[in-house]
């Protein structure tokens, strides 16, 4: 509980505002719909090595942040799936059972309530709440994986999109210390190349100093789209404010929100553990490889 706000993980629910805002934003329409679901299977009949759930949701979880253009998505899923048989040192036996770390501390959690147009808020803790040898780098980017999932199979938030804010009040150079080139191109591949969601902006707030030394690391492999995306507010709250409307901030960023008492962090991983299966199934998919041949 955020106060009196409940967060609700909303999978399977619409309503007419995002049926509307689809249509107008996303090309959605009955006929957009219909062709590009045919012309996607189509596409991946091609891919004989990849294993992907033949089923129109999953289809749909990438075609709508390409805006139901059939050929973009189909780049999408690929890049997804390279990406994961790439790392396969992060994606293994990926199941919230076994990786729990970063969510039960608190690292990664979505807010209850949308913006005025419909967004998710995901709020990321890269400051003084993170402490790198009770979760690891890795462990910590297995959590954003997990919460971004949970973005990218909502209906609302596949239409609306998402906002994440990076609070990294505390940030310190030892922090810096676990963060290498290496770590920073593999995050920043899979959120400007493979994360199929409608990301409407990145807002870092609390930043020092030591933050455009960390930010440094990341820089390199930024392109220009990203880039755009991302916003530097400091404590300026009424700056944070013209993205993200004062009702769906925590109050220490200058909104609403009570932040939860207690290991809401726990609370939130149980919670999740409804969506287990969802991890379990990913595991069977991906491009088959000559080891996973018998």
């Amino acid at each position: 509980m955020f106060g009196e706000h409940q967060l609700s993980i909303e999978i399977n629910v619409l309503g007419d505002y995002y049926i509307q805002k689809a249509k107008e934003e996303l090309r959605e329409t009955p006929e957009v719909v219909a062709e590009n679901l045919k012309e996607l299977k189509k596409l991946l009949a091609g891919e004989p090595d990849l294993i992907i759930p033949d089923i129109d949701d999953f289809y749909i979880t990438f075609l709508r942040p390409c805006k139901w253009y059939a050929r973009s998505a189909f780049s999408l899923i690929k890049r997804y799936y390279r990406f994961r048989q790439n790392y396969p040192n992060i994606y293994k036996d990926l199941l919230l059972t076994k990786e729990k770390t970063a969510i039960c501390a608190g690292l990664i959690y979505p807010l209850p309530l949308r913006t005025e147009d419909g967004c998710r808020v995901l709020i990321v803790e890269g400051g003084k709440r993170w402490k790198p040898k009770e979760v690891p780098l890795n462990d910590f980017f297995k959590g954003v994986i997990f919460i971004l999932f949970l973005a990218m199979v909502e209906y609302r938030t596949q239409i609306a999109g998402a906002h994440i804010i990076l609070d990294v009040e505390g940030l310190s150079l030892s922090h810096l210390t676990y963060i290498t080139p290496t770590f920073a191109k593999m995050l920043v591949d899979f959120i400007q190349k493979c994360l199929p969601t409608r990301l409407k902006g990145i807002h870092i707030v609390n930043q020092s100093f030591i933050f455009n030394m960390a930010f440094a690391i990341f820089k390199p492999f930024l392109e220009e789209k990203i880039r755009k995306r991302i916003h530097f507010h400091g404590t300026n709250w009424e700056s944070l404010m013209t993205f993200v409307d004062k009702r769906a901030l925590l109050k220490r960023h200058g909104g609403e929100i009570k932040m939860p008492e207690g290991q809401y962090g726990v609370m939130l991983w149980q919670n999740m553990l409804s969506c287990e299966p969802a991890f379990e199934a990913e595991q069977y998919y991906g491009y088959v490889t000559n080891k996973d041949i018998v």
